[in-house]
């Protein structure tokens, strides 16, 4: 594993079948087991969201998003996945349909969606590192639990272990402006983690990256993935990547936003260079190709 992602506690990993899972895991990471894997923990039923400007971001989307998935939402620009993440963030509510958070029933405007009575919470990562300027790169990892008055003991501790995980421990004193643009998103990240969360949700965190360092990103991720059970929802545009990181993707159409279809996607849990060019990459790659073509056609797929 790279030294970009170490992980703070390791789950004893299941022997992998011939087929790359994890027996009885469906592909998910062991650490999985730590949860209820019965019931999801987001779903989106037939939700649709409107703008007072009477644009139409989402209609009738219906997706569930289980314990220990990595789903890629994946579409064109102005699809709707960054509106659906919001959406399950909490940052925004539907104009119609219902959400459901953590099992729960949908919760009313205002409700705080981040967490619930179980002590279950989510993060998010945006497009970009989001990083105050003037302060250090601890300040910011931290900030986030002073915001939620831990003890500065206890969140100095959760801080260091955040830094590390993501292989910036000797950069905890460096300002951002120090830092490259890979490592600025490395903080972001570190920060969402401190929190120590049950659900990640990323919108396109490294999009503004070089190929070289979001390939290298995006391994790590994977890693961290498999080796800390979370629950990961990720926004892309790249094929590539949604097939590299993803348990499954969730192929959205624009205008309006809608999911047009739900690719599982087979592999090893844990991914490397030789897996981006086996013939099952490619494959996949293809199929969710050939889906986009359709969709900006105007060819929904789930009308045939």
């Amino acid at each position: 594993m790279s030294v970009l992602f170490r992980s703070i506690t390791q789950a004893p990993a299941a022997a992998p079948s011939a087929s790359g899972r994890a027996p009885d895991a469906g592909g998910e990471p062991a650490g999985t087991s730590r949860r209820d894997a019965g019931a999801p923990l987001l779903f989106a039923n037939q939700v649709e969201k409107t703008y007072p400007n009477g644009t139409v971001a989402l209609e009738r989307v219906k997706l569930a998003i289980k314990p220990g998935e990595f789903v890629s939402l994946l579409g064109p620009s102005g699809c709707g996945k960054s509106t659906l993440l919001k959406l399950f963030a909490g940052l925004e509510m539907p104009s119609a349909g219902h959400m459901r958070w953590w099992g729960n029933p949908s919760l009313p405007n205002g409700t705080n969606a981040a967490t619930d009575s179980a002590g279950r919470t989510l993060a998010m990562v945006f497009q970009e590192a989001t990083l105050m300027p003037w302060a250090r790169v601890a300040d910011n990892v931290r900030l986030p639990l002073d915001l939620a008055r831990m003890p500065r003991a206890d969140a100095n501790e959760r801080v260091q272990r955040a830094l590390a995980l993501v292989g910036l421990g000797r950069f905890a004193a460096v300002f951002p402006r120090e830092l490259s643009g890979g490592m600025q998103m490395r903080v972001s990240i570190a920060r969402a983690l401190a929190n120590n969360p049950d659900l990640l949700l990323m919108d396109e965190p490294f999009g503004a990256l070089d190929e070289f360092t979001r390939n290298k990103l995006d391994a790590d991720l994977r890693a961290l993935w498999a080796e800390r059970g979370l629950t990961v929802v990720f926004v892309t545009h790249s094929i590539y990547e949604a097939v590299y990181l993803s348990s499954r993707v969730v192929v959205m159409a624009a205008r309006p936003g809608r999911v047009i279809a739900d690719v599982a996607i087979e592999g090893p849990v844990v991914r490397d260079e030789a897996f981006r060019v086996s013939p099952a990459f490619m494959q996949y790659c293809a199929q969710l190709s050939a889906l986009l073509a359709q969709a900006n056609t105007g060819v929904d797929p789930n009308e045939h």
